[in-house]
């Protein structure tokens, strides 16, 4: 019998830190992972999860822990598979370190992805994104800090994990080819250039900071990194402000991404090529980038202007054949 706590200690240590290097973010959230399926277990088995068995984790226990997901912590479809999906790399990792158990990660290994409706990506208008920037209250040192912060992720597109990950070494913003450095999603490194006028907001706010390299860019009221949490506390904080002069702000759903999303689709308005949206934004395929071309309603209004209404007559279609009309009146 193979204890689950050995098999999982090696699997984050030397699979994910040692071997694969995973990023924090990937190991925290294989960890949140793990954290609610041992509770889960252990309220289901009366075990403590430093006592659980591989034998433990059953097809049918995964199945029931991802349906608890989505029913008690009304978790989307798209959260459920990214927990799947670090379940399947622990099973994977197990079925090396404890073949004997290959049936049982076989079936594991067989609970398939749920499908999803996949909406039309969110994004904010050129007025909804003036009133944001306009919201914070510079007056005050966190409000200096929320607009250099909003103004950077509004021109960039940078995630927020990036974001708030940032230290003043990674701004460059004297002389000419301005940029902010970031490592992002998938351990790649990105430089992305920045206008005049973030930059004299940028070097404004470096003016306040300490000057060491690895400070914090954008430190929190402690002086420490921001939290995702944070983040999008502030952006609600000032969403609710901005929606005094622009009302339809109140109509959307704001969170960092929103940012992104909507740099993208300013570029795709500009006529940009997907390819280097894909290169400004660190997307792994240029495909990611495609689902912004559905969002973005102008191009293909600009589309449509540009096709020429056929000059035939329309006419009622008339079936050649006494049958083919049967048929169709059925």
């Amino acid at each position: 019998m193979t204890d689950l706590a050995p098999l999982l200690e090696t699997f984050f240590l030397n699979r994910l830190i040692k071997q694969r290097q995973a990023s924090p973010n990937t190991i925290a959230s294989y960890r949140d992972t793990f954290r609610l399926l041992l509770r889960f277990v252990q309220q289901k088995l009366g075990n403590n999860p430093s006592e659980l068995l591989l034998a433990d984790l059953q097809a049918p226990v995964i199945t029931a822990f991802l349906d608890f997901l989505e029913t008690e912590r009304k978790n989307s479809p798209r959260s459920r598979n990214a927990r799947l999906s670090a379940l399947r790399s622990f099973f994977h990792y197990a079925a090396t370190e404890a073949p004997e158990h290959s049936a049982l990660i076989q079936r594991v290994l067989a609970i398939p992805q749920k499908r999803f409706d996949r909406k039309t990506v969110q994004f904010l208008t050129r007025q909804e994104t003036d009133a944001l920037l306009a919201a914070p209250e510079r007056s005050s040192w966190i409000g200096r800090r929320d607009h250099a912060l909003l103004l950077l992720a509004e021109q960039t597109g940078l995630r927020v994990s990036e974001i708030t990950h940032l230290t003043r070494a990674d701004l460059e913003v004297e002389g000419p080819g301005a940029h902010i450095r970031c490592m992002g999603k998938g351990r790649k490194e990105r430089v992305t250039p920045l206008r005049k006028g973030t930059c004299d907001v940028l070097r404004a706010w470096l003016s306040e900071q300490p000057a060491q390299p690895a400070e914090p860019l954008f430190p929190s009221s402690r002086g420490g990194f921001m939290s995702r949490d944070a983040v999008e506390k502030r952006l609600h904080k000032h969403a609710a402000t901005a929606a005094a002069s622009c009302p339809s702000l109140t109509n959307k759903r704001l969170f960092p991404h929103l940012l992104r999303h909507t740099r993208a689709v300013r570029m795709l308005e500009a006529g940009i090529d997907s390819a280097v949206i894909a290169l400004w934004l660190g997307h792994e395929s240029v495909e990611t980038t495609h689902v912004y071309l559905a969002a973005d309603l102008a191009a293909k209004e600009r589309a449509l202007a540009k096709t020429a209404p056929s000059p035939a007559a329309a006419r009622r279609y008339r079936p050649p054949d006494r049958l083919l009309a049967f048929l169709n009146a059925l």
